[in-house]
């Protein structure tokens, strides 16, 4: 049964990362089991790339896409201990100190989180993201005690299939939706269901 079309959309919520593990010979990756980010405050990532024209024939002959992915911060109240063993690649010893160092490998990552609306939530996916380091800064207590969050730098790029992200909407199956959490979703588009006119890429014949 199809849900409800949003009119509109607010909130952040159920944000989870996904190491990416491997890639087989043909990039495709597997994905460990979505870990929940507690804390989430705000996410903001921009687009990266932007259509270009070619001209022709006193016109558009053809349009480019270049999409080169996201980048953005991701604010919490604090980076999880799992997050900075399994994605960047900090130290955990048998005393229990978490330690950083200048050799650190960092990891791939999906990225899934859901956005609130007026009807239902807007479940999203970047599947290939990776992360810097926080910064490290708090200040004294003074009349009020102001709560001190960090922020991750990302980057989400594509994967070798060309893939970059994806979302729920009013038509998503309803099994699809609940699992959302569960394990990455990885898109079908070879049964994708084409709507609307031709792409502008085919302005003229």
């Amino acid at each position: 049964m199809a849900m409800e079309k949003n009119k509109v959309k607010f909130g952040l919520n159920k944000v989870h990362y996904a190491k990416i593990t491997s890639y087989d010979e043909e990039g495709v990756p597997t994905f460990a089991k979505p870990v929940r980010i507690p804390g989430a405050v705000s996410l903001s990532i921009d687009a990266e790339g932007e259509a270009s024209n070619f001209y022709a024939d006193d016109g558009v002959y053809y349009v480019i896409n270049n999409n080169s992915g996201y980048t953005g911060d991701l604010e919490i109240a604090l980076v999880p201990l799992e997050f900075a063993t399994d994605i960047l690649g900090e130290k955990l010893d048998e005393k229990g100190v978490l330690t950083e160092t200048n050799t650190a490998e960092v990891s791939q990552f999906a990225l899934l989180f859901e956005f609130s609306g007026d009807k239902n939530k807007i479940r999203h996916c970047l599947f290939c993201c990776s992360a810097s380091r926080p910064a490290t800064e708090s200040s004294t207590i003074e009349d009020e005690k102001e709560v001190k969050t960090e922020t991750l730098s990302l980057t989400a790029t594509a994967l070798n299939s060309g893939l970059v992200k994806t979302k729920t909407c009013e038509k998503t199956d309803a099994e699809v939706y609940e699992n959302w959490y569960k394990a990455v979703y990885m898109p079908n588009l070879a049964a994708a269901v084409q709507s609307g006119k031709a792409s502008a890429a085919s302005v003229k014949a």
